[in-house]
């Protein structure tokens, strides 16, 4: 079985490590974490940034902060599994900006949103306008977000360290 990480060695591991949860570290504090130069560390960086392994930068915002404050796993499952049915329901979601991630599933359900809105009102709309009415879809099963205990960003790389 070939793993993509079997391309990193350490020193890409510990700088992706620090870059996922210190991604506003200049060039210069990020060589000095991973022990390495600044020129090597800035050459590391760059050729992850070409193979895709770092997928861009972007400030973490907290969704009660910003007026989120409802959130939301819905279940979808479509009527029909056609090509044509799945990637119109795809592009539909793709323009949803309350959908900050769908995911494709296993099981009796086909698609998993993960829906941020302002509060229980706006859910019900969202649900109203792009899921209860839609012919395309079969059943919705919604769950609402009381508390996060854990909500971690970073991947973890530790283990591909061998």
């Amino acid at each position: 079985m070939n793993h993509q990480s079997s391309i990193f060695d350490r020193a890409d591991l510990a700088i992706l490590g620090v870059l996922q949860r210190e991604g506003r570290l200049s060039n210069a504090e990020l060589a000095a974490r991973v022990n390495l130069s600044a020129s090597a560390c800035l050459r590391r960086v760059q050729r992850l940034e070409a193979s895709g392994a770092i997928d861009g930068y972007a400030a973490r915002l907290n969704p009660a902060a910003v007026g989120l404050g409802l959130q939301a796993f819905v279940r979808v499952q479509l009527r029909s599994h056609a090509a044509q049915a799945v990637q119109d329901f795809v592009g539909r979601v793709a323009g949803w900006d309350d959908v900050i991630a769908c995911h494709a599933l296993t099981g009796d359900m086909d698609y998993l949103l993960h829906v941020v809105v302002q509060d229980l009102e706006h859910f019900s709309r969202f649900l109203l306008d792009h899921l209860l009415n839609d012919s395309d879809v079969a059943d919705v099963n919604s769950s609402l977000v009381l508390r996060t205990v854990k909500h971690e960003r970073a991947l973890p790389l530790a283990h591909l360290q061998g």
